[in-house]
């Protein structure tokens, strides 16, 4: 069988259904769903611009910088992404996306009243809650409401958000701190003693909360409908959703699984529970950041006990992921390309602050703009090609993916390495078309993969996945890696350069992995259906 029919017939099984608004709604609420991305990655990347002046008021390092960025957001995301998803699959998604708006609007907010590292860690938790309840959702509304042909694209487009947020996020935090600083040269005579990055993050937060507003408006899409494949609602979602919130709670897991698989799977966990202590025992020891390798440990082991759960409680949804080949590949080879994005993307400001000696604002301002301008090009055009080859092979998504390390290299280390300021936003900018070029084709290749119904709770762990690999390790990795360099004798900006270049490593993985799915994808999607079936799924 060919690649084309390969491709048809993971696209055409089933007449699609005319979705509730009609076409113009659905490009209506993609329109709603991006600008619900932008808050998100604005909330989220604003602490990229705001780091040098965070350490510099807490009394912190590289290290702890890339912890709050990273790990601290990251585990509590990707975790409760889980139930969330799970949740998405069986509820009301634009409501549950227009809470998490409200809640972690709110948290980003409380972050402007932090006084200490502790208490911007906390507020951060709350970021990372907040924000597991868009994504999978969004992903799984977009597939409803659009053909799997051109599911690519419309992801891609969503996706833009990212870097629209992000460079929103750059160029709002350093415009407004240089503001803060101008108009209360003496902190003490600012309202309520509101530092600088204190109130970059009021200033971003609050308008969140009353975007919730709008989503709430939105009309929830009939599940299935894009495929014809209409999924009933579910008669009792909460019910539904509450034992896979159980299952990702430490120690109420443990009474999950035994009352789903016995004595025999608690015992299976706390041999798995043995094993993580070890491994991340193991990471302390090369690199003693304690909370970093505690809450990564924790996070790890969660997601372990969350895969024996759903084996056990939701036999077809586990097949069809974690029995294909070609999506384990793929949530391994197109989150390790997140490594490098998200790792050279938050340094990117305080390395031109540190090597070059700019301004917070300009750095804001030209990082922020390229951003936000060349990842939208980006992402959009990796989705465009993608599904316009997609005709031609089936792997066209994920040779999208393996192209990303080849081009993107060189404007990476041209970034790094120029002595001139202008050349190194220019190569900011390139690596900024390229870098994003996968994020639509690895959503669109995860959905395909597994029925209308598991599309959330896949998507899930795609973003668990991206988030461990990309954003828990990408930036603390490389700040530690400064940290250490900078430790034994190398100046602070030559140091974070040579862990900005070492973090560049992490695109070989990439291409491994994504080899591995290009050998399997073709066989997992034209067999969708019948793999289903053989799991106990009812077609």
């Amino acid at each position: 069988m060919t690649d084309v029919n390969h491709a048809d017939a993971a696209t055409n099984e089933a007449e699609p259904i005319e979705q509730v608004g009609g076409s113009n709604y659905g490009r209506y609420v993609l329109f709603v769903l991006i600008i619900v991305y932008i808050f998100n990655f604005i909330d989220r990347q604003i602490l990229s611009i705001l780091a040098e002046e965070i350490k510099l008021d807490l009394g912190i390092g590289d290290a702890e910088i890339g912890f709050l960025y990273g790990t601290a957001f990251a585990i509590f995301y990707a975790v409760f992404g889980i139930p969330l998803g799970r949740l998405a699959d069986v509820w009301n998604r634009k409501n549950l996306i227009a809470l998490g708006l409200s809640f972690w609007s709110a948290m980003t907010a409380l972050s402007g009243f932090a006084q200490n590292f502790t208490h911007l860690a906390v507020c951060r938790f709350g970021v990372g809650i907040g924000e597991a309840s868009a994504t999978p959702a969004a992903f799984s509304m977009i597939s409803d409401y659009f053909s799997p042909k051109v599911r690519a694209t419309v992801l891609a487009i969503y996706s833009s958000g990212i870097y629209l947020g992000s460079g929103i996020g750059l160029f709002l935090g350093g415009a407004i701190v240089q503001s803060w600083h101008a108009w209360y040269p003496d902190p003490t005579l600012a309202p309520l003693g509101i530092k600088a990055w204190q109130a970059a993050f009021l200033a971003v937060g609050i308008p969140g909360i009353l975007m919730a507003i709008w989503v709430w408006t939105l009309k929830e899409p009939i599940r299935g409908a894009s495929e014809g494949l209409i999924t009933p609602k579910h008669p009792h979602p909460f019910k539904a959703a509450s034992s896979s919130f159980m299952s990702v709670l430490p120690g109420f897991s443990l009474f999950a699984l035994y009352q789903a698989g016995g004595i025999r799977a608690v015992a299976m966990n706390v041999i798995c529970a043995s094993g993580v202590v070890a491994l991340f025992y193991g990471l302390y020891v090369l690199m003693p950041t304690l909370l970093q390798w505690i809450a990564l440990g924790i996070g790890v082991y969660i997601t372990i006990t969350w895969i024996h759960f759903q084996k056990l409680t939701d036999p077809a949804c586990y097949g069809m992921m974690f029995k294909s080949k070609a999506f384990m590949a793929a949530t391994v080879g197109f989150p390790a390309i997140s490594f490098v994005t998200y790792g050279i993307g938050f340094w990117s400001p305080p390395f031109m602050q540190r090597f070059h000696g700019e301004t917070i604002a300009d750095a804001g301002l030209y990082l922020g703009l390229g951003s936000a301008i060349g990842g939208f090009i980006g992402i959009v055009l990796g989705g465009v090609i993608a599904d316009h080859f997609r005709a031609k092979t089936v792997n066209a998504r994920l040779y999208v993916g393996l192209a990303i390390p080849l081009l993107a290299v060189p404007f990476a280390l041209g970034f790094l390495y120029t002595q001139s300021i202008v050349m190194a936003y220019i190569y900011s900018f390139l690596f900024s078309v390229i870098s994003p070029a996968w994020i639509g084709c690895a959503a669109s290749t995860v959905n395909d993969l597994v029925m209308p119904r598991m599309r959330a709770t896949a998507s899930a762990f795609y973003l668990l996945m991206n988030t461990f690999v990309g954003l828990a390790l990408g930036p603390f990795l490389i700040g530690q890696f400064s940290d250490l360099y900078n430790r034994s004798g190398v100046e602070s900006a030559d140091a974070l350069q040579l862990a900005m270049t070492l973090g560049l490593g992490a695109f070989a993985l990439s291409v491994a992995a994504l080899l591995l799915a290009c050998r399997y994808l073709a066989d997992d999607e034209s067999s969708r259906l019948e793999r289903a079936a053989a799991f106990g799924e009812p077609i």
